[in-house]
């Protein structure tokens, strides 16, 4: 299944090389063993792909939304797991958006060549979920330092990470106008933290996905450390948010289109009564329905690249791009693993791998309910309902 060659050509065939060094068993072997692909991250990273979005001045490639979208899409689509390193490429968008000169002077050059990772977001709470207005970590400000306490929970690639960017309450819920008023950013040096006032409890899961719980018991971080204005924490975490919605939905893409290509491959080569299953109706019919829904579904993605590169309000179509690569993808991964049969939830197919990965986008980093209340309130102007 071959694509006309697009104006992103020259990135698909760079990432598509890149990742044929790391091939189906690779891939297979990380997840069997619950590992890490350090190797795979560091190859990426060395090329200058995880610095995409970081601007020429910093290091980075400076490269448009779009652009960026491609490289997680072609890692998925070459049957690799974007998870494990996305966040290194849109966690710095909130340093970029709303760091001062001289965080961006600190951090953003490091980050680029990868002496530092900043993969994590700190920002779901346990008794709060995605109502993130009401969370209850604090921070509160004591002898020129921040000192935080509360519980963060699903906060992912800490054990592969450096820093993280935390959301904590700086004004109680009581004395803000708005409940999205209050909240702050900072930048937390992982390294520092650990053991001296933050605990990380690992989760494990159905999916080889590092994610954590974590605990923050007098915690202190310098004052210079906040991230953006103080109270204004809301919109930074935003900035970034967009554009990971964004970033899952190309990942979702191309975790279609590998699903799409597995299967019709298998339905042609695959022969049973005589003729290959492929010939069938009944096989056919379900693959083209995936592929057509797939094609849409990449439409909306491009819209959503296009309103953050030109840096405007992407909300609405970066919501819509995530919910419909997330169904996509996953529709395509069930056709996939039905065109299978019973060697669909073979190992050796890569299939239920790719399934369970897939599979979590209609949870996280945001459900489908959530998506469906932003639309509602946000673009139709319904009674909000939380």
């Amino acid at each position: 299944m071959q694509h006309a060659p697009d104006k992103y050509q020259d990135i698909r065939d760079a990432v598509r090389d890149l990742c044929a060094e790391f091939p189906d068993e690779y891939h297979r072997k990380i997840d069997e063993q619950r590992g890490y692909p350090e190797a795979f991250v560091d190859a990426l990273t060395k090329a200058g792909w995880m610095a995409a979005l970081i601007p020429q001045a910093y290091g980075g490639s400076g490269l448009s939304m779009a652009e960026a979208s491609v490289i997680m899409e072609e890692i998925n689509r070459s049957g690799g797991n974007s998870g494990a390193c996305h966040g290194q490429m849109y966690v710095m968008n909130a340093i970029v958006r709303s760091g001062t000169e001289a965080q961006k002077e600190t951090y953003l050059p490091r980050i680029a060549t990868g002496e530092l990772r900043i993969q994590s977001m700190g920002v779901t709470e346990p008794t709060t979920g995605s109502d993130t207005t009401k969370l209850k970590t604090t921070a509160v400000k004591k002898d020129g330092r921040w000192v935080i306490n509360g519980q963060k929970v699903w906060i992912s690639r800490i054990q592969h990470s450096d820093m993280m960017i935390l959301l904590a309450r700086t004004t109680p819920l009581a004395e803000v106008q708005k409940k999205s008023e209050g909240l702050s950013c900072f930048l937390v040096d992982l390294k520092t933290a650990i053991g001296n006032g933050l605990t990380v409890q690992p989760i494990l899961n159905m999916v080889n996905h590092e994610t954590n719980e974590l605990f923050f018991d007098n915690l202190e971080i310098p004052e210079e450390n906040l991230l953006g204005p103080e109270g204004k924490g809301f919109k930074t975490i935003l900035d970034g948010l967009n554009a990971e919605r964004t970033l899952i939905a190309a990942e979702c893409i191309g975790d279609g289109y590998w699903f799409i290509e597995r299967a019709r491959k298998y339905a042609t080569e695959r022969v049973v009564f005589g003729r290959p299953i492929g010939q069938n109706q009944g096989v056919q019919f379900p693959i083209a329905d995936a592929y057509i829904e797939l094609e849409a579904a990449n439409l909306m993605r491009w819209r959503a690249c296009e309103k953050i590169d030109a840096l405007e309000n992407a909300g609405a179509e970066a919501n819509m791009a995530k919910y419909l690569a997330a169904k996509a993808s996953w529709e395509a991964a069930n056709v996939c693993l039905q065109t299978h049969g019973g060697f669909g939830f073979a190992c050796e197919y890569d299939v239920e791998r790719k399934f369970r990965e897939t599979r979590l986008y209609q949870v996280a980093p945001i459900s489908t309910n959530m998506i469906y209340a932003y639309i509602a309130e946000h673009v139709l102007g319904l009674p909000r309902s939380f």
